[in-house]
């Protein structure tokens, strides 16, 4: 019970939904609420598709695409890197997402990898790998954070109508400094556990 509820807390913590808010609120704020509920639902559902798929199968996934898991950290801090570049000098004709002004994000940036990151996959697959025998657990602990995380992103538009496009602009840039600090460990990490093997 105990490694459910502190496997729970770690999960939510790696999601980041908090974090993740104004990043959501960015990328999200040029279309109408009706439509950015049914984004968030469905970018949040492709991520816990990606996150049960890694949960079961992770390991031989990347075995069989003979990847490493610092790969996977590599990889995820460059693109995280460059994501958090856009957010600091976002540019005239778009979002700091990459995305034309008004176009609807689809898997790219918001289900991967801002909620399915490089992190809480590689932190899925070493879960499965502390505890095999309790899968279940796991995917109970995985459900709740989640679903936490799906409540705090729909409250985005409250948040969008209380801080106002210059408040939203404000967080991003703050958001945008932490990510590249973010996306630096997660490279570091993957770099520094590709050298010790």
């Amino acid at each position: 019970m105990t490694e459910m509820i502190s496997a729970t807390v770690l999960l939510f913590l790696i999601m980041d939904p908090l974090g993740n808010l104004p990043i959501f609120m960015s990328v999200l704020k040029h279309i109408e609420p009706r439509r950015r509920r049914i984004i968030v639902i469905r970018e949040m559902l492709i991520a816990l598709l990606l996150m049960l798929i890694f949960l079961f199968a992770g390991e031989r996934i990347l075995s069989f695409l003979n990847l490493r898991t610092e790969t996977v950290s590599i990889s995820g801090g460059i693109i995280l890197f460059l994501i958090a570049i856009k957010m600091i000098f976002p540019t005239q004709e778009g979002s700091s997402s990459g995305l034309p002004a008004g176009e609807e994000p689809f898997l790219v940036p918001l289900a991967i990898p801002l909620v399915a990151g490089p992190s809480i996959l590689a932190t899925l697959m070493l879960l499965s790998h502390q505890y095999p025998n309790q899968v279940d657990h796991l995917v109970f602990a995985l459900m709740i954070a989640w679903g936490l995380s799906v409540i705090i992103l729909m409250l985005s538009g409250l948040f969008l109508r209380l801080l106002g496009d210059k408040g939203v602009s404000a967080l991003e840039r703050l958001m945008g400094l932490l990510l590249v600090m973010i996306a630096t460990q997660m490279f570091l990490d993957g770099v520094r556990a590709y050298l010790k093997i």
